[in-house]
C-alpha cells in the first residue's frame, strides 16, 4: 500500500559498480590474474566481459563462460572444482586491489554518505556480491568502522535468488522495518534497477561504464554519477532543478517526486 505521507527515512546502497567501478578495473583483472595463476589459458577482454556481466554472480558467471564459450576446457579437477579455486583466488587479488587503494570510490559517494549519516537518515546495503567482497570495499575505501554505519546488510551469502529478483531489498526492508515509501535506492545497472523497482522502492541509477546504454524503466533519475562539487554529474533523465550534484536536499525532493507519481 502506498504511503503518501511517508518520509524519506533510509538510503539502501548497492555495491559494485554503485559505490566504485569494481567490475571493469576490479573483479575482470582479478580473474584474469587467477586464471593465470592456475596455469590456465584464460583471458576475459574489457569488453567481453560486460557481455558475461548479463549472469549475476561470479561463480555463475565463470560457470557460464567455461560451459558455454569454452566446452573444451576440461580441467583434471572438473568444472565444479575449477570455479570454486578459481573464485577463492579472483577473491584474494580483488582484495589485494582494494588494500592498495587501486579502486577508489565513485564521485559523491563518500560525500553523500557523510551526508547521510549527518542528517540522520539511516543507511543500508543491498547487494548480489558475496559478504567477504562488501567487508572488503566497505573497510579499505570508507572507513575500517564502514559496516558499522549501515543497519542492514544484506549481500548474496543471505539471498537465495540474486538480483534482479527483488529479494535483497525485501530482505533489507524486513531488517529496517520500513515500507519501500520511506526509502530510495541507489543503484548502477538494469538488473538492480528491476530488483529496487519491483519491491517497490523508488530508484537512482548512477551508470558504471559498462552500465551506461542499459535500459532503467522505473527509475527516478539516471546519472553518470552522484557527482561532487569539483566532479559535476551529467543527467540523462530525471529533473534536477539544475542540480550539478546529489546531496540531501536533491533526495528530498526525489523522494517527494516519486511519491507524488506513486
Amino acid at each position: 500500500m502506498t504511503h503518501p505521507n511517508a518520509a524519506l527515512r533510509a538510503v539502501i546502497l548497492d555495491v559494485d559498480g554503485t559505490l566504485a567501478e569494481t567490475e571493469r578495473h576490479g573483479h575482470r583483472v582479478a580473474y584474469n590474474q587467477a586464471f593465470g595463476e592456475l596455469g590456465a589459458d584464460l583471458e576475459w577482454t574489457e569488453s567481453f566481459y560486460g557481455d558475461l556481466l548479463n549472469i549475476e554472480g561470479g561463480q555463475e558467471r565463470l560457470d557460464h563462460y567455461l560451459r558455454t564459450y569454452r566446452p573444451d576446457f576440461t580441467p583434471d579437477e572438473g568444472v565444479d572444482e575449477f570455479v570454486g579455486n578459481i573464485h577463492q583466488r579472483k577473491n584474494a587479488h580483488y582484495h589485494a586491489m582494494l588494500g592498495a587503494g587501486q579502486l577508489p570510490l565513485r564521485p559523491g559517494v563518500r560525500r553523500l554518505i557523510d551526508e547521510c549519516r549527518n542528517a540522520g537518515l539511516r543507511l543500508a546495503i543491498a547487494s548480489s556480491s558475496l559478504r567477504a567482497n562488501v567487508h572488503a570495499l566497505l573497510t579499505q575505501m570508507l572507513d575500517p568502522n564502514a559496516e558499522s554505519w549501515f543497519e542492514a546488510i544484506v549481500t548474496g551469502d543471505d539471498i537465495a535468488q540474486k538480483k534482479p529478483a527483488p529479494e535483497a531489498y525485501e530482505r533489507v526492508l524486513e531488517r529496517l522495518d520500513l515500507t519501500p515509501e520511506e526509502c530510495i535506492a541507489i543503484e548502477d545497472s538494469h538488473y538492480g534497477c528491476r530488483a529496487a523497482v519491483a519491491a517497490g522502492v523508488p530508484t537512482i541509477v548512477t551508470t558504471s561504464s559498462y552500465t551506461n546504454q542499459h535500459a532503467f524503466d522505473g527509475a527516478l533519475l539516471v546519472a553518470d554519477c552522484l557527482g561532487d562539487p569539483d566532479t559535476p554529474w551529467h543527467v540523462a533523465r530525471g529533473d534536477v532543478t539544475g542540480a550539478a550534484y546529489l546531496d540531501i536536499n536533491g533526495l528530498q525532493r526525489l523522494h517527494e517526486v516519486a511519491l507524488a507519481s506513486s
